[in-house]
C-alpha cells in the first residue's frame, strides 16, 4: 500500500513525501512541475526524494482525470496527501484560468479518484488561510464565516473545502482540509517574501514593504507544518452531525508577526541591513493573519514549536548554500 502526494515536486508536498518515507510507507509522488517559479528547484527538491526506497514519481497534471485514475490502477493506494495547486495570491489576479484549472478541476479529479477507490482510507488536503478574507476578527477561526474571499485564489481554496464536504456526504469517504498559514523554510517557493526578502538583501536590491510595512503574519515553519500533515493524516474524522466524515483545520503557529519585526530578523541572519521601499497595500492581501490552532490541537496532537527568531535563520544557512552565497 502506497500514499499518494500530489505537488511531490513542491516544498510542502516534498517535505512531506519525506517525512513518510522515513516512517516506512510507500510513496507515490505527482506533480506537472509547471514554471511558476524555477523549475530547475523543483527538480532538486525531487533529486532529493530519486534514490530514497520506497519513492516513486509521475509527471502528470491532476486536472487530467485520465491520467490521474491511471495511477490507482498501478498502486493499491492507502491515503492521499493532495497538495498540488496553483498557489500565490498575486499571481491569480493576472492568471486566474491557471487557478480554475489547478485548483477546481484538479482538486475535482482527486476527489473522483478517491470516490471510485476501494482501497483509499483518508484525504487529507491543501486549503490556505486566505479563505478568511475580510470581515473576521484574528486569530482566525475554523467556526468563522469565509464567504468574502479578496482574491480568486482564496476563493478556489474555499470551493474546494465546499467540493470536499459535498463528496465526503455523497460518497462516505472521511476528508480532512488543512488551512496553512504562510509556511515557510529550506526548500521554500522563491515567490513567498522571505525568499524575496533575503536575496534581495544579500544581493544590495530594494525591497517592497507594503501597507508601509504595517502587517501581520502567522509565519509557520515547514518542520512544524510537516509534522501537524501527518498527524492529521493519522487520525481521520468521524462523522459530525451531519453524517459526514469531513473536517477542516488551521495549522500555523498562532504568532502573529509584525512585518518590520520579520525584516530584521532576516537581515540580522544575513548580516546586513535592508534598503525598503514603503508601498501601499497591494490587491488581494489582508492586515493580519493568525491562527486558532486549538481544534488541531485537541484532535490530533498538534504543536508549533518554532519561532521566526529560530527558524529565519535556518532558512538563510540554507539559501546561502544553495545560491553558492558567502
Amino acid at each position: 500500500m502506497a500514499v499518494l502526494v500530489t505537488g511531490a515536486a513542491g516544498f510542502i508536498g516534498s517535505y512531506v513525501a519525506h517525512a513518510l518515507l522515513d516512517r516506512g510507507d510507500e510513496v507515490v509522488g505527482v506533480d506537472n512541475l509547471n514554471d511558476y517559479y524555477d523549475v530547475a528547484l523543483k527538480d532538486a527538491r525531487l533529486g532529493r526524494l530519486a534514490d530514497r526506497s520506497g519513492f516513486s514519481f509521475h509527471k502528470l497534471d491532476i486536472s487530467d482525470e485520465a491520467e490521474l485514475k491511471s495511477i490507482s490502477s498501478q498502486y493499491q493506494l492507502s491515503n492521499v496527501v493532495h497538495l498540488a495547486a496553483q498557489a500565490g495570491v498575486r499571481y491569480s489576479i493576472d492568471n486566474p484560468m491557471a487557478y480554475a484549472k489547478s485548483n477546481l478541476v484538479g482538486h475535482l479529479s482527486i476527489l473522483e479518484l478517491c470516490r471510485h477507490s476501494e482501497t483509499i482510507d483518508h484525504l487529507v488536503y491543501a486549503s490556505s488561510s486566505s479563505v478568511y478574507g475580510i470581515g473576521n476578527e484574528t486569530p482566525y477561526s475554523e467556526l468563522d464565516r469565509v464567504d468574502k474571499p479578496v482574491s480568486l485564489y482564496a476563493a478556489t481554496k474555499r470551493a474546494d473545502e465546499l467540493m470536499s464536504y459535498a463528496y465526503a456526504g455523497l460518497y462516505d469517504f472521511p476528508q480532512t482540509g488543512l488551512r496553512f498559514f504562510t509556511v515557510y523554510g529550506p526548500w521554500g517557493r522563491p515567490d513567498m517574501a522571505y525568499w524575496k526578502f533575503t536575496d534581495a538583501i544579500m544581493n544590495g536590491r530594494p525591497i517592497d514593504v507594503y501597507n508601509n510595512g504595517d502587517m501581520y503574519r502567522d509565519y509557520s515553519y515547514i518542520d512544524d507544518i510537516v509534522s501537524g500533515v501527518l498527524s492529521a493524516l493519522d487520525n481521520a474524522p468521524s462523522k459530525d452531525e451531519h453524517g459526514r466524515r469531513h473536517r477542516v483545520f488551521n495549522i500555523g503557529n498562532k504568532r502573529p508577526e509584525n512585518l518590520m519585526h520579520f525584516i530584521e530578523v532576516i537581515e540580522d541572519a544575513v548580516g546586513k541591513k535592508a534598503e525598503k521601499r514603503f508601498l501601499e497595500m497591494q490587491p488581494g492581501d489582508v492586515y493580519e493573519t493568525c491562527a486558532d490552532t486549538s481544534a488541531i490541537e485537541e484532535a490530533c496532537g498538534f504543536s508549533s514549536k518554532t519561532s521566526i527568531d529560530e527558524g529565519i535563520p535556518k532558512f538563510v544557512e540554507w539559501f546561502r548554500g544553495f545560491n553558492g552565497e558567502k
